[in-house]
């Protein structure tokens, strides 16, 4: 391969360190002279995109292994939704472990109208197990390491519980039929978990008043938990006993199993914010190779004059070597500072999904971005050097115009299978790595294709009768010089894409979905009403002007068998499948299906019958068909029905629905509950206070409140990627800016003839203006219409509803198209109008 920069034979010692001395000065030259500064912004941004979503990966990774026993408040935890055997402790207290129990469920807690729905927990003495809990003297404070669990006749509770309640500590709050004394706030609860019980205040209290509270009876939701620590060797041997004893219902606790929604939102944050970095990586690996491009031809004879001189091709090679070596050095070094900076704002932005203090940074992520920005300049500026030192020194006496002799393809394929190679390790996922590889390149295609087309019409556009002179000799400039102008618009395009898609994400999607919504959607769940209180309850509702509440009946339920199969997680690969074959399900029954759930399959509900309606989704999920029969245990009872439909569900509605709906004669005699949803009028804003007052066992769920919570996490998510995919702008602009700078000895010759010819200088700046905006407005509108047509996409495709017309991603490409390209434009190309015209014509 002739044209790669092949290694060259070492020099003597004392040889070497004149060639140093003369590559550090010959760079510090081109530094001065801007040679590198294109190169080195290159680097720098795409070593700060690679590093900064590495610190930030690599410090919450050993975070939550760090934290991982504290976390779950033990080293293995055992959790199940019925009593844990009394021989499961003793087997581990056999093993010399260290045992604690807990007890978790929701419940109505507070003073006399001042009720809130709580998270219960009841602990032993030894809790936690690891870690350690903090307590308060009042709500803000960092507070103490607690020394224990609460004493008989108190509770420890969360801030918010507090301030719902107006309570104080010394406060008394009741919990059930047990009158309790708040002894101290919550300030951190090692091994809580971000299930939905959770989302509720905690209310802590010793297990030993767990019977008097009376909260306990059969069929109350309640998690019970095991939680073991000890010797690493006990605890496996604890746990290779214990695995093949689990029943239904039970399960060990991993760091992945008991906080499952922090390490996934951490994850696929990770993810995304990994995609805008390759993004940025594979733009600024554009931009080094049209800058090394550029550096190669401006220095063509200034190497041809140093071959003259004697200078040998490995001389050449070694000088150019060491002098792209300090370039790499440098860059690394300022973009794993900036990367360091950035991650520290992304840490900031997605605070709430932290939970812990995150250990010190470790050097890996800084090599690793090192690596990337190394290979960045190794696979494309390598390729120009390689056939910079080939240059015949008859380039000078012949004063031969053009580049190097060799072909640089097989040098730049070297390079692309090389950079994939990078994308793909950090990455870290060889779908996502194929996935935004092909992506980019399919959408640089369609941009160039569209480009292409762009230009054309500019072409037609610039023979206009009545078009300016400065416009002409601009749209001239882009059409003439096709190729670099394809370059800058398919790299700027593909940045602002990224803006306006997170922008219409976050709004015009979002919006698109609240839509969906009717007005008068449900914002409150009303569960656990007792069959005895179902008439006046409905009787409060209406009396609150609430007419058209349905109230359901509920009953729990775990499917046993399908088609006469036994069921178990064990039989499914699917996550989603293995936690619904292990669970309770909601059940209800009906004569007839509720108006807004559509039936896809089958034929309605018989009440007569033993039949079942299934939900549509987690019918293919457990490999349901029509004509099934399913066996569910029911409270110890076991009942069979066969699948005479399957629905489809809108879960967005709000309203009360059932994955399985049975015929009364199914489930009427059945232990139930009762369910509703409605939406709390403004003027009856006091309901659900006297609903609780009168019926003290019912839960109340804000759902307003759950979503606003999501809302939150999710707008913390979305700043910390538009922070990231401000790196795909800027390489985009880099791009821009190395595209116009490789063609800035091309203009400063035009200029000067044109100013020979009589042209002033105020004409060729309005030309060199126009040319800018109008490759900025084309960028922009491209970058519109593909992230309209990405948005377009999810909506139909991921989120389900239809997008609305908006004008404003179209406005915003425009503008920042123009904006973008002018910034570039500018930087690149100041100064080419104020060379004097005859000292450019002495040259040419």
């Amino acid at each position: 391969m002739n044209e790669s920069f092949q290694p060259s034979p070492r020099p003597p010692a004392g040889a070497a360190w004149r060639l140093l001395r003369l590559a550090v000065r010959t760079a510090l030259r081109d530094a001065r002279a801007g040679e590198l500064r294109l190169l080195m912004l290159a680097l720098v941004v795409a070593v700060a995109a690679v590093s900064s979503v590495g610190f930030l990966a690599d410090r919450v990774g050993r975070a939550l292994e760090r934290d991982a026993a504290q976390l779950l408040g033990g080293d293995l935890v055992l959790e199940a939704d019925e009593p844990i055997p009394d021989a499961y402790v003793e087997a581990a207290r056999e093993q010399g472990l260290r045992t604690v129990r807990t007890w978790q469920f929701p419940s109505m807690a507070g003073a006399g109208d001042a009720a809130q729905l709580a998270a219960v927990k009841a602990v032993e003495p030894g809790y936690p197990l690891r870690g350690a809990l903090r307590l308060a003297g009042a709500p803000g404070e960092p507070g103490k390491p607690a020394g224990g669990i609460p004493r008989p006749g108190t509770a420890w509770v969360d801030a918010q519980l507090l301030a719902a309640t107006g309570l104080q500590v010394g406060d008394a709050i009741a919990l059930g039929r047990l009158s309790l004394r708040v002894a101290g706030i919550i300030a951190y609860e090692p091994d809580r978990g971000m299930r939905f019980v959770n989302v509720a205040p905690r209310v802590m209290i010793a297990a030993s008043d767990l019977p008097a509270t009376g909260l306990l009876a059969p069929g109350s939701r309640v998690g019970y938990g095991l939680a073991v620590a000890g010797e690493p060797d006990a605890v496996a041997r604890y746990s290779g006993w214990l695995e093949p004893r689990l029943q239904r219902g039970q399960t060990l606790a991993t760091l992945e199993s008991g906080r499952p929604q922090a390490r996934l939102a951490l994850d696929r944050a990770q993810r995304f914010l990994s995609l805008v970095a390759l993004l940025a990586a594979m733009i600024s690996a554009v931009a080094v190779a049209l800058a090394a491009r550029r550096f190669m031809l401006r220095h063509v004879e200034g190497t041809a004059v140093m071959r003259c001189l004697g200078a040998t091709q490995a001389q050449v090679a070694w000088l150019l070597g060491i002098e792209f070596a300090l370039l790499a050095a440098a860059g690394a070094a300022l973009g794993c500072a900036a990367g360091y900076a950035v991650h520290q704002g992304l840490i900031a932005a997605l605070g709430p999904l932290m939970e812990t203090e995150l250990p010190p940074p470790t050097p890996w992520p800084a090599l690793q971005g090192a690596l990337a920005g190394g290979w960045l300049l190794l696979g494309f500026a390598l390729p120009a050097l390689a056939r910079l030192r080939r240059v015949p020194p008859a380039v000078v006496l012949r004063r031969e115009p053009g580049a190097a002799p060799g072909r640089g393809a097989s040098g730049y394929a070297v390079g692309v299978l090389g950079f994939a190679g990078l994308l793909l390790w950090v990455a870290g996922d060889l779908r996502l790595g194929a996935s935004v590889a092909g992506g980019f390149v399919g959408a640089c295609a369609v941009f160039a294709l569209l480009g292409w087309a762009g230009l054309a019409a500019m072409d037609r556009l610039r023979g206009a009768p009545g078009a300016s002179p400065a416009l002409r000799l601009a749209l001239a400039g882009l059409v003439r010089r096709r190729g670099a102008s394809l370059v800058q618009i398919c790299a700027l395009s593909a940045g602002l894409m990224a803006l306006l898609l997170l922008a219409m994400t976050r709004t015009d999607l979002l919006a698109g979905w609240q839509r969906t919504l009717p007005p008068d959607a449900p914002d409150r769940f009303l569960i656990n009403i007792q069959p005895d209180q179902r008439a006046a309850v409905a009787q409060r509702l209406r009396q609150a002007g609430l007419d058209g509440v349905h109230l359901y009946p509920m009953v729990r339920g775990r499917l046993l068998a399908i088609d006469g199969r036994e069921i178990s997680p064990d039989d499914y690969s699917e996550p989603r499948a293995r936690r619904l074959a292990d669970r309770e399900f909601n059940l209800s029954y009906a004569s007839e299906l509720p108006a807004y759930n559509r039936i896809a399959e089958g034929r309605p509900l018989d009440p007569d019958r033993a039949e079942v309606s299934m939900e549509a989704g987690i019918a293919r999920t457990l490999g349901i068909a029509l004509g099934d029969t399913l066996r569910f245990d029911i409270a110890g009872r076991t009942v069979e029905a066969a699948v005479t439909s399957l629905r489809d569900v809108d879960w967005d509605t709000m309203r009360v629905n059932f994955f399985a709906i049975m015929s009364p004669a199914v489930l009427a005699d059945m232990p139930q509950s009762w369910i509703t949803s409605f939406r709390l009028p403004d003027a009856a804003s006091d309901l659900p206070r006297r609903l609780l007052r009168e019926f003290p066992n019912l839960t109340v769920f804000d759902v307003g409140a759950i979503v606003g919570q999501l809302q939150s996490v999710l707008d913390r998510v979305v700043a910390a990627v538009q922070l990231l995919f401000l790196f795909t702008l800027a390489a985009g602009v880099l791009v821009l800016a190395a595209a116009l700078a490789a063609t800035r000895d091309e203009r400063v010759r035009e200029a000067a003839l044109m100013r020979a010819l009589g042209a002033t200088r105020a004409q060729l700046a309005r030309a060199q203006r126009i040319e800018l905006l109008a490759l900025g407005a084309l960028s922009g509108l491209l970058a519109a219409a593909g992230a309209a047509a990405l948005a377009w996409v999810l909506a139909a495709q991921v989120f389900d509803f239809r997008l609305a017309f908006s004008w404003w991603p179209w406005a915003a490409g425009l503008a920042g198209g123009m904006a973008s390209a002018w910034a570039g434009g500018a930087a690149a190309l100041r100064g080419v109008l104020r060379t004097p015209p005859l000292a450019t014509l002495r040259e040419a």
